[in-house]
């Protein structure tokens, strides 16, 4: 598995959009993210916050730290003083500690809000109807260590190209229903991260600004205990 070669391959794929490559290292080692970096990748995702507590300290330190995977509050501390982005916000509470633990450390940290749209029950997200309420709440208004760059999303896992595509084409449409309805100081929608390893090119298609690829540029998960 040529690490290099795969980066430099996804990047020239993405010439001509505005979308970004986070490249997914869960279960990988720093010796597999230093390969991605020789190749000029900033930008990686983990989805354990205890793989993400870990690796800093082992890799360069211009590093743009991505939290992609469900987090629970209890957890926020851990990542606050270094996380660049965190995905999967799916609710206010989360919110909430998220602006707690950046009070602490003296900055603000960017989020994005996760919404359900895809028919597994199981995946995480708010609902439509949450999310428009969630932006005019007393609560969101209060919290100034955050800020909200954005939505993410995960489509079905299924063949059928045609769901995967309506599933992101709805992601987008309420992506340009807050961006030109709501201003908020703590929100600017400028990312939509929408899109992996299987159905990425749809996401760009569709408007995806962040695809998250894992396997495709480090190939089989590797599983740590």
């Amino acid at each position: 598995m040529d690490i290099q070669a795969n980066i430099i391959e996804f990047k020239k794929r993405l010439e001509g959009t505005s979308c970004k490559l986070v490249a997914v290292s869960k279960t990988k080692p720093a010796a597999y993210i230093r390969e991605a970096y020789a190749a000029n990748q900033l930008d990686f995702g983990e989805n354990k916050v205890q793989e993400l507590r870990e690796k800093p300290a082992q890799l360069p330190d211009d590093i743009r730290w991505h939290m992609i995977g469900h987090l629970q509050s209890n957890k926020v501390k851990y990542i606050a003083p270094f996380i660049h982005l965190i995905h999967a916000v799916d609710s206010l509470k989360l919110l909430e500690e998220i602006n707690k633990q950046a009070k602490k450390n003296e900055r603000v940290i960017e989020c994005l809000l996760q919404v359900h749209i895809a028919r597994e029950e199981h995946k995480f997200g708010f609902d439509e109807t949450e999310l428009m309420q969630l932006p005019g709440s007393e609560h969101f208004s209060a919290l100034q260590h955050i800020k909200i760059v954005g939505l993410m999303g995960m489509a079905t896992f299924t063949d059928d190209r045609a769901q995967i595509r309506s599933e992101f084409r709805h992601l987008k449409d309420i992506f340009e229903s807050i961006k030109k309805s709501v201003e908020l100081p703590n929100l600017e929608m400028r990312e939509l991260s929408m899109g992996m390893s299987d159905d990425y090119d749809i996401a760009i298609e569709e408007g995806s600004t962040m695809i998250r690829v894992g396997s495709k540029l480090f190939g089989p998960r590797l599983y740590i205990n």
